[in-house]
């Protein structure tokens, strides 16, 4: 009877979620050029929009089990509901940068937790044997969003203004709590275990100074340490961390899961490789838009083979895995993505050769997430799973947050020293480092083994 009540509209409702939290991810990318022009700010400026989403996301995952655990996932899944519509309303209502991306931090404390607490509900009511096809259901709406957020971004900045690329929100909010009420159930755990507050301070410190740090590098001048003490701080806390949870018995993170070598390998390769690849969403659209000419519109109309040839390609990982090995598949992947960067330097303006690039980066990356995020969790134990695989979420996050700074400092350091302030010239030479960033990983790929599943099956990547 209790399946029956949390079956199907459970799913729908994680489902819907899971739709919200990835088309706000990217719904943003193409309107931040008509938000900087209300806004009185410069284009290249904007990234702290995405970046306070990102990282705030970052941060607050390691906190979502818990929560759930305290508090029930029905009362923090309405939360993080309720949070993510009043921070999507106060986002449409902002004047100025500074209330924006204020904003966008109240909406991403909703957004961190949707996923978590529903994916969680999922996994204690449905029976193991149809979790996999549970989940299958729930992501699958999720992965439209990066197909048409682009593009929807675009059409209501066009039609309307920027503020319905976030009032848009409210209404499937309103519909997800109303359902929330009735289907989700109310699941807290019977042994309630400590927080590792002073570890969770300590990696949230950790992961905003970085960021601050590198986002401000490209204003840096002499006299001004600011961001090289910002990313300093950043390492002495992660050090601190690491120091602290070596001699705690249930830290937040162990320090012993790197001793899994393909679990070190895939978590620093996750890391540079979304440094990398996380720059691409900001980029594009603002190469397409700045440096092109196109309109909001069009530039996320072109946006969508990333997002669909992601999807093509992923029903292909596993038989290319299953064949090649890990290790080959994953190198030469590297090595065409960091081709694939640079040939945005050769475009000569052409919108046709544009499209197949971005064609070409959209199967190369799913192939590279699916890869790095499976070889880091597969020699886990069973005790090491959950904290290894909230590791690899908040890495994963982390990395998009450092992406979207990094190409964004990129830019406007290449912009400062462009000559006459040459605009193509400046997202060129982004492209062609940020392609090295990518490339990082081939070298990190060189120490897994050349194995491959004996029985490939979909439940193998993730």
């Amino acid at each position: 009877m209790h399946k029956t009540v949390t079956g199907k509209p459970l799913l729908w409702l994680v489902a819907i979620a899971f739709f919200m939290q990835t088309l706000d991810g990217t719904i943003v990318n193409t309107s931040l050029p008509s938000m900087a022009k209300a806004l009185g700010e410069s284009p290249l400026q904007m990234q702290s929009v995405i970046e306070a989403y990102l990282l705030t996301i970052a941060i607050l995952i390691p906190a979502s089990g818990w929560l759930s655990d305290r508090f029930g996932t029905r009362r923090v899944f309405m939360f993080a509901l309720i949070m993510f519509a009043v921070g999507s309303f106060c986002c449409a209502q902002s004047q100025n940068l500074n209330q924006l991306i204020i904003s966008r931090v109240i909406q991403a404390i909703g957004g961190s937790l949707m996923l978590p607490v529903g994916r969680l509900a999922i996994l204690r009511t449905i029976p193991r044997d149809q979790f996999l096809a549970a989940m299958s259901f729930v992501v699958m709406p999720g992965l439209l969003g990066p197909i048409i957020g682009p593009a929807l971004g675009g059409f209501l900045v066009e039609i309307a203004n920027w503020h319905w690329v976030f009032l848009i929100n409210l209404p499937v909010a309103i519909i997800g709590l109303w359902i929330a009420n009735k289907v989700m159930p109310d699941i807290r755990s019977e042994h309630k275990e400590g927080f590792d507050y002073i570890g969770f301070t300590l990696l949230a410190g950790a992961m905003a100074t970085l960021t601050i740090g590198l986002d401000t590098l490209a204003h840096y001048k002499a006299g001004n340490y600011g961001p090289l003490y910002s990313l300093a701080a950043g390492v002495i806390l992660i050090a601190l961390y690491w120091c602290l949870a070596s001699k705690q018995s249930k830290p937040l993170f162990s320090p012993t899961l790197f001793k899994v070598p393909t679990f070190t390998i895939g978590i620093f390769a996750n890391l540079f490789y979304r440094m990398g690849s996380g720059a691409m969403p900001l980029l594009i659209p603002l190469y397409l838009q700045l440096a092109l000419g196109l309109s909001p519109f069009a530039s996320g109309l072109a946006m969508m083979p990333i997002a669909l040839f992601a999807m093509v390609a992923k029903r292909y990982v596993v038989r290319l895995i299953h064949h090649y090995g890990y290790r080959n598949v994953l190198r030469t992947v590297s090595c065409l993505q960091f081709l694939c960067f640079g040939s945005f330097t050769l475009t000569n303006h052409s919108l046709p050769l544009i499209l197949v690039q971005l064609s070409i980066l959209g199967a190369l990356n799913s192939i590279t997430f699916s890869g790095i995020g499976t070889i880091s969790l597969r020699d886990l134990s069973d005790k090491q799973a959950s904290s290894g695989n909230g590791l690899l979420s908040v890495v994963q996050q982390l990395g998009f947050s450092l992406g979207i700074a990094c190409g964004a400092t990129l830019l406007a350091i290449f912009y400062q020293i462009s000559p006459s302030n040459n605009m193509l010239w400046s997202f060129n030479w982004s492209f062609i480092v940020l392609g090295l960033i990518v490339l990082i990983p081939a070298f990190l790929y060189c120490f897994l083994p050349n194995d491959a599943p004996k029985r490939p099956s979909n439940e193998q990547l993730i």
